[in-house]
């Protein structure tokens, strides 16, 4: 489904069990594809009810692909991705002065570009499936620094002028992009 529904599971809302059922080593490998191996080695690991699958000695917690989703998308995410997570499903405001960063190395089913509670692509909000990527947290004035075109070849800026903004870099190739009319 959508990154929304992802995020509310990171903050262990109850959610079905993923479409891989309740194997915990499933749940587990998948989740672990989101980071790189010096990340996913030290991990926590927890699945969309919010039990922790594996206790991991880092700053980062891995989760499997969401259970609704068709695709892959795992992530993973330190201290600052997950308070940003909290204050996007309540809507509240969310400001950092310290540097976050997420992990998203499998890719993703695509968010809008512009907002960040879109859950399907419209001709008016630039819908990007994206491949792996990495998501940085900064200050917001140093994202000025950024484009906002996803295709611009390198980093870009998704959910500019929204407490939500962030950076995404692309590291690896991106899907074939959706076109509007396959997304209703």
């Amino acid at each position: 489904m959508s990154r929304k529904i992802a995020l509310l599971a990171v903050l262990g809302l109850a959610l079905p069990a993923a479409a891989h059922g309740d194997d915990r080593q499933v749940m587990m490998e998948d989740a672990l594809k989101a980071a790189p191996p010096g990340i996913a080695d030290k991990a926590t690991v927890q699945d969309w009810r919010g039990n922790v699958l594996r206790q991991g000695t880092g700053e980062y917690t891995c989760m499997p692909t969401p259970p609704n989703m068709k695709g892959t998308a795992p992530m993973c995410f330190d201290r600052v991705w997950m308070a940003w997570a909290d204050a996007w499903s309540k809507k509240a405001p969310f400001t950092t002065d310290k540097g976050g960063v997420a992990y998203m190395m499998a890719g993703d089913e695509g968010a809008s570009n512009f907002d960040p509670f879109a859950e399907r692509g419209t001709a008016e909000n630039q819908w990007v499936v994206e491949g792996p990527h990495i998501m940085l947290l900064m200050p917001t004035q140093a994202m000025d620094a950024f484009p906002v075109d996803p295709n611009n070849g390198g980093p870009y800026v998704m959910w500019k002028g929204t407490p939500y903004a962030h950076v995404m870099v692309p590291v690896g190739p991106r899907p074939a992009q959706p076109q509007v009319s396959e997304m209703k």
